[in-house]
């Protein structure tokens, strides 16, 4: 197998070490796939080279992110780590958490159990904050955990709750989304036991500068047209 062809942006590399690599995804970037523009390609030869035996040509995702959603995801760097990694996602050891900016007033935290489906499906949300809004009365920052898989089950759930993620096109209302910002969804944090040494790995980022930035201009704004 050759490696693929480099698609050249910068993408920042979070955590490393001889196993498995850690980065943080722009939003509109998919994970891999038989496209070019994919995240696998944009860090072909941006690891440091594994000193193992079963080091991989170039380092493989182990799980996905939609393309909208920015954040971490993780990579193994050999083929050994590729197996593991991927039991501990099937067993659903990984914890995966996400940051989001969603509409409405949530006033306490809730777990969203609404099956997907037919399957079962578990998102845990917490408030973090919430801010007056001129368009939707309220905007709440939230910290969501899922306990279970499924595609865009994060999306979905909030969305059932009454409550979507703010920018997203596919489950919230149509014409009231924040046209061009994107999606407010980031994966921010990933806890895990290292497939090598078992000791727990924890990594946590900050959530992009736009979800700061729009809840304090929601803010502003409301009080503003209030005043």
């Amino acid at each position: 197998h050759q490696n693929p062809k480099k698609y050249d942006i910068e993408i920042e590399i979070v955590y490393e070490d001889d196993h498995l690599g850690i980065v943080s995804k722009p939003p509109g970037l998919i994970v891999s796939g038989n496209q070019f523009r994919t995240l696998e390609n944009a860090l072909v030869g941006s690891f440091k080279e594994s000193e193992k035996k079963d080091v991989m040509k170039w380092a493989r995702p182990v799980h996905r992110i939609d393309s909208a959603t920015s954040g971490l995801v993780l990579f193994a760097k050999t083929f050994s780590a590729q197996i593991q990694l991927g039991r501990l996602f099937e067993n659903r050891e990984i914890v995966k958490t996400y940051k989001a900016i969603v509409k409405g007033e949530i006033k306490e935290d809730i777990l969203l159990n609404e099956p997907i489906n037919g399957q079962k499906a578990i998102s845990e949300l917490i408030v973090l904050k919430k801010v007056r809004s001129i368009n939707n009365d309220y905007m709440t920052l939230v910290k969501l955990t899922p306990r279970t898989g499924r595609t865009h089950q994060l999306r979905i759930h909030c969305s059932e709750s009454g409550h979507p993620i703010v920018g997203d096109t596919l489950y919230g209302e149509t014409g009231k989304t924040l046209l061009h910002k994107g999606l407010f969804l980031a994966a921010v944090g990933l806890k895990f036991n290292h497939p090598s040494t078992n000791r727990e790995v924890a990594i946590s980022i900050e959530a992009p500068y736009k979800f700061s930035k729009l809840l304090e201009r929601e803010e502003q704004r409301w009080i503003k047209y209030n005043s």
